[in-house]
């Protein structure tokens, strides 16, 4: 049954995300300032929920869900926030620096592959 929330959150999550982005691209067509509002925007909402120990249902709906389907970068902000805060500082500059450059390789590996493809 928990799946539920999950799953509707994320639903309404990924919807908001991609009517913004529509918006954005009317907006600004050259500089993706749509995806940079929906991430400090989710991350600004993980942060609060967090804050507010938001539990149970309204935990997988809203952070699981909400916040997942919206964007994963709340998320990752969240978890670095997290680690700083209970003063493991080694592995949160670990874990912001490994995914801030591992995942910029990850993408221009997949833009390489792509292009292999067409």
């Amino acid at each position: 049954m928990t799946w539920i929330w999950v799953a509707l959150g994320a639903g309404i999550g990924a919807v908001c995300r991609y009517e913004l982005t529509v918006l954005g691209k009317i907006i600004s067509p050259k500089l993706p300032f749509s995806t940079f509002f929906i991430n400090i925007a989710g991350s600004l909402l993980a942060g609060f929920l967090t804050g507010c120990q938001v539990q149970g249902s309204w935990s997988l709906f809203l952070l699981t869900g909400l916040c997942g389907g919206f964007t994963t970068f709340s998320t990752f902000s969240v978890d670095t926030f997290v680690l700083i805060r209970n003063r493991q500082y080694l592995a949160a500059g670990l874990y912001w620096c490994g995914t801030v450059v591992l995942g910029m390789v990850a993408v221009g590996a997949g833009l390489w592959l792509g292009t292999l493809t067409v």
